[in-house]
């Protein structure tokens, strides 16, 4: 065959970074094709080029991606427009599988990673970063609307990415970055914090059962249920469930009927396609187990246990957002998740999921009979692991 009708690869400036358990594949907008610095068919035909998808073999094995929902990620930064904030930030959940990429939420594992990348790419005025300290770093969340303060440590001018702050789920230390997420729950389409307007629901699922869940958009939406309800103990580690396939299916079952609920769909047949969102997740009371390094925790380590699925799988240990979600969730009395950490009010909570355990904080206020967040708290380590250019064939998108 002619070389001609062989077009060339083109190369695209871009970073691979590591934000708390996740990685994913950063651009700044302005290094993108004229073509993909728009939403639309575009811009996700190159993403999912970029990531090696939609791969049948479900290895991602052309692409950047890990095949995992963890890994399957990419970031796209430009400096902000918007008052009071220094970078945009939109995050792309690339399936694996399909042929789609999903817009409809936030991951808040590489939101830690967009401090660090904007100060290091020129998306932050040179006068905001000290010489040595935190630069803040003040980013809106396009996705979801929100707004996100990261704490990013400064040494001798450059962002500093060693360190010796661990985290569950990644194997080294590295260096520590405090987020703020500002007043994250009433994400756009779900409406109010509760769609439902209360703390428990009964979520019928025909052909599953019914069952009491907490239906909560902060951080991400999510749909909170009872491990023992769903035949599970909450001390599960992946294999347990990502072997089991009906436990899978139950669980979509769950899930797409919870986005119905919250409004987040018009029909069953859109949550295929909208894998990012909701979430899913079941919570119990503390309970002694090994997590997935071999690590033991003890009851008293954890003020309750939660395992969360993402893209269909349980995630190894935990989402950011879904973190958020947690704590929001936590904070007020009544909830699924406050009930499993033994009920009252609380401003934390630390958390067993996988690979070991996690602390999120949460101000929560009651205003006129309804629950108000004004910020979750969390920290994250942040990690840059490459630079420099991706490349795809010229006639990817």
């Amino acid at each position: 065959m002619p070389a001609a009708l062989h077009p060339p690869q083109i190369r695209i400036p871009a970073a691979y970074l590591r934000g708390g358990t996740s990685k994913g594949v950063f651009f700044r907008l302005q290094d993108l094709p004229e073509a993909c610095q728009v939403p639309g068919p575009a811009r996700d035909a190159l993403l999912l080029r970029v990531i090696g998808s939609p791969d049948p073999y479900g290895k991602q094995t052309d692409g950047m991606g890990g095949a995992t929902s963890s890994t399957s990620k990419t970031v796209i930064l430009a400096k902000s427009s918007r008052p009071g904030h220094d970078v945009d930030y939109l995050f792309g959940q690339v399936s694996i599988d399909q042929p789609f990429v999903d817009w409809s939420g936030n991951c808040g594992n590489l939101s830690a990673a967009v401090g660090p990348f904007a100060i290091s790419n020129g998306l932050v005025e040179a006068q905001r970063i000290p010489r040595n300290g935190l630069c803040t770093v003040r980013i809106w969340q396009a996705n979801i609307g929100k707004t996100i303060i990261a704490h990013v440590p400064i040494t001798e001018g450059a962002v500093q990415e060693t360190g010796d702050f661990e985290l569950d789920g990644v194997t080294f230390p590295a260096a520590e970055v405090q987020l703020e997420f500002m007043d994250p729950a009433e994400e756009g389409e779900g409406g109010a914090m509760f769609p439902t307007g209360r703390l428990v629901d009964d979520l019928e699922v025909p052909g599953v059962g019914t069952f009491k869940a907490t239906l909560i958009n902060a951080g991400i939406p999510t749909i909170f249920v009872d491990a023992e309800a769903v035949g599970c103990t909450g001390t599960e580690l992946q294999e347990a469930i990502n072997g089991d396939a009906q436990a899978l299916a139950r669980f979509e079952a769950i899930r797409a009927h919870g986005a119905l609920r919250m409004g987040l769909i018009q029909h069953l047949g859109e949550a295929a396609t909208r894998q990012h969102t909701p979430k899913v997740a079941f919570v119990a009371p503390p309970k002694a187990y090994t997590a997935s390094s071999g690590k033991p925790i003890a009851a008293g380590d954890v003020d309750l246990l939660v395992r969360a699925l993402s893209m269909g799988k349980l995630h190894h240990a935990m989402m950011g957002t879904a973190a958020v979600a947690i704590g929001t969730a936590a904070a007020i009395p009544g909830t699924l998740v406050n009930l499993a950490a033994g009920g009252g009010a609380r401003s934390a909570v630390r958390f067993g999921h996988p690979s070991g355990t996690l602390r999120v904080g949460a101000e929560a206020v009651q205003d006129g009979g309804e629950w108000k967040v004004t910020k979750a708290v969390m920290s994250r380590s942040v990690r840059v692991l490459m630079e420099g250019w991706v490349r795809v064939p010229g006639n990817s998108f």
